[in-house]
């Protein structure tokens, strides 16, 4: 866990993880910052990233070159238990967060108006909730976030971290989303570029 904290703090300075953005005078940090916050809006089926951390660790999507099935989820909260091949045929949201996350809790408003207007024309959006403290674990605790935040879509509860290590994932938030094909056409790091993620969940929608 102290290797998620230190990408966490890493995040807070740069307004992408656990809290807002501070003020950031260091030309390398706002240069890493811009690198991090840019996001994939290319339509290659295959999964691709302009992100040098996610370039350097995705291994697992570029080896199946579609989404990793959810893997050691402890429970399925607003829906059955799914499979990456349930969501074939669907435009596929992935979201890792957890509720105590302020740029997360910033992110969610969209994803929640995202489900509500493009469910009915094919788009599953799947919230994968990866703790990081112990009270981020407690079960009724997300329950209670999903009442706050009306949340409706599935949300699998990834406290033992495994489908978070099979997306090679490392930040909260973190948008991936997936073709009716179920490849990885785009992912995004962090708050921002809503405009952009709304435009290509809507051209993979056709």
């Amino acid at each position: 866990m102290e290797q998620s904290q230190r990408r966490r703090q890493l995040l807070r300075y740069l307004g992408l993880g656990v809290a807002g953005a501070g003020a950031a005078t260091a030309l390398g940090v706002l240069s890493r910052r811009s690198s991090l916050e840019s996001s994939i809006a290319t339509l290659d089926p295959l999964p691709a990233s302009n992100n040098a951390e996610a370039a350097s660790n995705d291994s697992a999507l570029a080896a199946s070159k579609g989404l990793p099935e959810f893997q050691g989820i402890s429970q399925w909260l607003n829906s059955a238990p799914l499979t990456v091949g349930d969501l074939k045929g669907s435009v596929v949201l992935v979201q890792f967060w957890t509720f105590a996350c302020i740029n997360c809790q910033r992110t969610l408003p969209y994803v929640v108006q995202w489900h509500q207007q493009y469910a009915a024309k094919g788009l599953k959006v799947i919230g994968i909730h990866t703790p990081e403290f112990a009270f981020e674990r407690d079960l009724n605790n997300v329950k209670q976030a999903l009442q706050k935040h009306k949340i409706a879509y599935p949300v699998p509860i990834d406290n033992e971290f495994k489908t978070w290590k099979a997306y090679s994932n490392e930040y909260w938030p973190h948008l991936f989303l997936a073709d009716r094909q179920g490849f990885v056409r785009y992912d995004h790091i962090g708050e921002g570029a809503y405009d952009t993620t709304e435009q290509t969940i809507r051209k993979l929608l056709g």
